[in-house]
């Protein structure tokens, strides 16, 4: 057994709003929320009573404990502030990609059985038409504006009382995102208060920031990554966030040198872009002190070439999973010249692990041998929403959660992940499940089988590869009618980039696709 470096840290007995804006009002009239966009922002203090004001006009309408809120966004200023409120008014918070299509957003809404949605007005459309498909819904609300729907912004002028609700926050779940864990169609992963905020102080003691500290937050909150690296964390220790909706190259890099940003918390295709894009060139990125990658593993040659470009230590990696609320190991900022090229970090506070035999999963390996890693701490999930049998396949009976990672830790600590045993998807940090494609493509009347792998592109990008078997009734179905068939239904990050036509998909005796055959074809 692995255990971290660092001293434990008690758990954090919370509601996330507190353990986030329990301080706002000694960072006053510090800049907490800033739109890189525009400019507008906004001070703790604001945060603090704006995000109040709206939790009472919430409850106000209805909002009770237990309700599902669906906050389906891209980054603005105004997504903590419907973060904070709904949690504070007693919901629990399901994140929705604002790529999903209204098919997948239904889904989720009806799986995490939704009563709320918050949403921007160009995604109105959107929201509209799930909440139609899934029923159920009994408002959708805008931060901004739009004809028809309460918004945020007249929340705001509420005069109700503030709702005082009983959080447990060791039992009630504050977040909902939906993760694919180590196989399968994505399920609602239950994170509670606890969980969250402890994670938070788990994390500090590696990664801290403060007044004075500027953070660019372009990979979504709507991601757990994003809600943790580029939400919660900053703002729980007085930093301002410079939020930006998408990413644009140049855009981001204005934001960059215009906002004087002192860290970046990124995904490897912009530590790719940062690496090589002639772009960078003209732009002063001088402020930057620092520029970690997760979310999906990142090439220590690539680390390396983007860490000389911008005159930096290397780039710090950092490893965790959603179910893991999500991070269990990081370089440590004042570690990032001595830690080995490639490692994902070493255990963070508080935080177990064990790397154990592949064809034995019973058998622990020593520092330096490769097998699949498990971890317990207090930052493991309380379970997937309403799949008691998938939760027990991720965690056993004596708390160990199996990632389906392949890793190795070297004698000091230093955690090196090979490669996955899982068949999840990872394109730029976001997860796409096989099985969820899968299911997609059978659907078409002329597809009679079909399978999906993972296969690096020339960007090194792992993208979605389909092998599809054709009904003898549609020979003549192409390559571009396929992929254009997924594209219609997904979001752009799901859509399948190759396709390839076989006589019969790999299949064991149990009917399990045998994808390691379907990887190795020419």
């Amino acid at each position: 057994m692995f255990r971290s470096p660092y001293a434990d840290v008690p758990p954090v007995d919370l509601p996330i709003h507190d353990a986030v804006l329990g301080r706002a009002a000694e960072f006053g009239e510090l800049p907490a929320l800033v739109d890189g966009t525009d400019g507008t922002a906004l001070t703790y203090d604001q945060v603090d009573r704006f995000h109040r004001r709206i939790a009472a006009a919430l409850a106000e309408a209805g909002v009770r404990k237990g309700d599902v809120l669906a906050l389906h966004s891209p980054n603005t200023v105004a997504f903590p502030l419907a973060f904070y409120a709904a949690t504070r008014a007693g919901a629990t918070v399901t994140t929705v990609h604002p790529l999903a299509t209204a098919e997948e957003f239904a889904k989720q809404l009806g799986d995490s059985a939704a009563r709320w949605i918050v949403t921007v007005s160009p995604l109105l459309d959107t929201a509209r038409r799930a909440a139609e498909l899934a029923g159920g819904v009994e408002e959708i609300l805008v931060c901004d504006s739009a004809p028809g729907h309460r918004s945020l912004i007249d929340m705001l002028a509420s005069d109700a009382p503030e709702p005082r609700v009983g959080i447990d926050p060791a039992e009630d779940v504050a977040v909902l995102p939906y993760s694919s864990g180590t196989t399968g169609v994505p399920k609602g992963v239950m994170l509670t208060h606890r969980q969250i905020a402890t994670n938070l102080d788990q994390l500090r003691s590696a990664i801290s920031a403060g007044p004075g500290d500027r953070i660019l937050a372009v990979l979504p909150f709507s991601h757990i990554y994003g809600l943790t690296a580029l939400m919660n964390a900053p703002l729980r220790q007085g930093a301002t966030v410079v939020v930006l909706p998408r990413f644009d190259l140049e855009t981001f890099l204005a934001a960059v040198q215009d906002h004087r940003i002192t860290a970046l918390y990124v995904a490897p295709p912009i530590v790719l872009a940062l690496a090589k894009h002639p772009s960078v060139a003209r732009y002063d990125l001088s402020s930057l002190r620092h520029v970690v990658s997760a979310a999906a593993p990142l090439d220590a040659d690539l680390a390396e070439a983007c860490a000389k470009r911008l005159n930096l230590p290397p780039v710090g990696q950092a490893y965790g999973m959603t179910e893991l609320s999500p991070g269990t190991h990081v370089v440590p900022l004042d570690a990032m010249r001595e830690a080995p090229a490639g490692t994902v970090g070493r255990l963070i506070a508080g935080t177990e692990m064990r790397i154990v035999a592949l064809d034995d999963p019973g058998r622990d390996l020593d520092a330096g041998e490769a097998g699949e890693v498990l971890i317990r701490g207090p930052q493991v999930m309380k379970g997937y929403l309403g799949r008691p049998d998938a939760t027990a396949d991720m965690i056993d009976a004596d708390g160990w959660l199996h990632t389906g990672d392949v890793g190795r830790v070297d004698a000091d600590g230093w955690l090196f992940v090979v490669e996955r045993v899982k068949e999840l998807i990872k394109y730029k940090g976001f997860q796409v499940a096989p099985a969820e494609l899968e299911a997609l493509l059978l659907t078409h009347p002329g597809i009679a089988d079909a399978a999906v792998v993972g296969v690096c592109n020339d960007d090194g990008n792992e993208v979605p590869h389909a092998y599809v078997v054709r009904q003898p009734t549609a020979p003549g179905l192409s390559e571009g009618e396929v992929a254009m068939f997924v594209a219609e239904r997904v979001a752009p990050y799901k859509r399948v980039r190759d396709v390839t036509f076989v006589d019969a998909v790999p299949r064991a005796a149990s009917g399990k696709i045998l994808r390691r055959l379907l990887r190795e074809r020419p």
